[in-house]
C-alpha cells in the first residue's frame, strides 16, 4: 500500500429519495442528493434533524426504508455494513484500551487473516500518514485526545474505503484542539483525494473543512451548497439564523434595477442583490462583522448605544441598543475598543443578505 494508493478508490455517494421511518417517526423525508467522489460534504443540522441517521445509512448501519442509495455505480440500499466498502470514525474513537496502537490500527487485517507482519506494515504506514509514526507500542490512555482521534482516522483508513465517515469526530475535544485536528483531517482528505461524509451541528467546524454543506432541517434538506454560497446567501431564515451569527432584522426593499435591490434599514440604504424579490416588507440577515461602529454625529449613520462589551484579543464582541432590535456586532478594531453605554452610529458593509420569507 504506497501513499499515492491512498483514496485512488474514492467513490460517489448518491440518495434518490431515501426515506427512513422508525415505525411512525421519519428520520429522514425522501433525501436526495449527490457526493461527488473526493470531497469532503458535511451534514449539518440542529439535534434531532435526521442528519446521523443519514450517514448510518451509507454505511450501512441503518437499511432506508424507500428510495436508492448508490456507492459509486453500485446500488446498496439493501446491503450491510459488511458488503459495503465504507470506514467509520465514531465520536466515541473507539478504541481498544487494552491493544497497543499498533495493534488498534492493525485490528481489522488481523481478524480478517492477513498475516501480522503485513497487518503490521500497514498499520505503520497509516500511522505515519496522520504523524503518529513511532507510537504504535503506546496505550491509548497513554494518548491525548487528538493523538487518540487521529488513531481511530488511521484505522479506518488503512482499510482503504470507497467513502470515510466520520460522526461528530471532534465533540470530545476542547476548543482549541478542535481547530487543529479538524485542519488534520481536511489535509489528509485533499492530500489522499478522499470521499469524505462527515456530520457535525458546529457551524464554525462545517465551514472550516467542508466543499459541500448539506444543511438538515426536520428531516428534510433545507440547503445544500459551498460553505460561502451558505453563509452569504441563506435560502431561509433557518439556514441564515443557524449557518454561522446573523442580525435577523426588518427591512423595506425601496426599488430594483436589475439583479440589484435598493433596501433601507433602519433608515440607512443598503444597495444587495435582489434574490427575485421585489420592493415592499423585506427581511435582512447581517453577520456581525458586516457592522462597522461610528462615531454618534454621523447623519446618515443609524444610531445606537452600547448595552454590552466583550474583549476577546482578537477581535471586541458588542450588543449595541438600536431602533430596529438588539445587534450583535464584531470589531477587529480592538486598539478603539468602545464603552459600555456609550451612543455610536452604525454602518453596513458587504456581508448582508435579503433572506426570501418561507411560506
Amino acid at each position: 500500500m504506497s501513499r499515492s494508493g491512498f483514496g485512488s478508490r474514492a467513490a460517489s455517494v448518491r440518495f434518490e429519495a431515501v426515506t427512513k421511518a422508525f415505525g411512525e417517526v421519519v428520520a429522514v423525508d425522501a433525501m436526495s442528493f449527490e457526493i461527488a467522489p473526493g470531497s469532503l460534504v458535511t451534514l449539518l443540522g440542529p439535534s434531532g434533524c435526521g442528519k446521523t441517521t443519514t450517514l448510518r445509512m451509507i454505511a450501512g448501519l441503518e437499511l432506508a426504508t424507500s428510495g436508492r442509495i448508490l456507492i459509486g455505480e453500485q446500488d446498496v440500499t439493501q446491503l450491510p455494513a459488511t458488503d459495503r466498502d465504507v470506514s467509520m470514525v465514531f465520536q466515541s474513537y473507539a478504541l481498544f484500551p487494552h491493544m497497543t496502537v499498533i495493534e488498534n490500527v492493525s485490528y481489522g487485517f488481523v481478524v480478517s487473516g492477513m498475516p501480522k507482519a503485513q497487518a503490521r506494515e500497514r498499520a505503520e504506514e497509516g500511522l505515519a500518514l496522520v504523524g503518529l509514526a513511532g507510537y504504535g507500542n503506546r496505550l491509548p490512555s497513554e494518548l491525548s485526545g487528538g493523538q487518540q482521534q487521529r488513531v481511530a482516522v488511521a484505522r479506518a483508513l488503512v482499510l482503504e474505503p470507497q467513502v470515510l465517515l466520520f460522526d461528530e469526530p471532534l465533540s470530545n475535544l476542547d476548543a482549541k484542539l478542535r481547530r487543529r485536528v479538524r485542519q488534520e483531517i481536511r489535509d489528509i482528505q485533499r492530500n489522499l483525494g478522499l470521499t469524505v461524509v462527515y456530520v457535525t451541528h458546529d457551524q464554525e467546524e462545517a465551514l472550516a473543512v467542508s466543499d459541500k454543506i448539506i444543511v438538515m432541517r426536520n428531516a428534510e434538506i433545507a440547503q445544500e451548497g459551498s460553505p460561502r454560497e451558505l453563509y452569504e446567501r441563506p435560502a431561509d431564515l433557518f439556514v441564515a439564523d443557524f449557518v454561522g451569527d446573523a442580525n435577523i432584522v426588518e427591512a423595506e426593499i425601496l426599488r430594483t434595477h436589475g439583479d440589484r435591490a435598493v433596501t433601507s434599514i433602519g433608515g440607512v440604504e443598503v444597495e444587495l442583490p435582489r434574490r427575485d424579490l421585489g420592493p415592499g416588507a423585506a427581511t435582512v440577515a447581517i453577520r456581525p462583522e458586516a457592522i462597522q461602529l461610528k462615531a454618534a454625529d454621523g447623519d446618515s449613520a443609524l444610531r445606537g448605544t452600547i448595552s454590552k462589551v466583550a474583549y476577546l484579543g482578537s477581535h471586541v464582541e458588542y450588543m449595541v441598543d438600536t431602533p430596529i432590535g438588539e445587534l450583535f456586532v464584531i470589531d477587529h478594531a480592538v486598539h478603539a475598543q468602545h464603552s459600555q453605554g456609550e451612543e455610536v452610529g452604525l454602518g453596513f458593509g458587504t456581508r448582508l443578505a435579503l433572506v426570501p420569507r418561507s411560506d
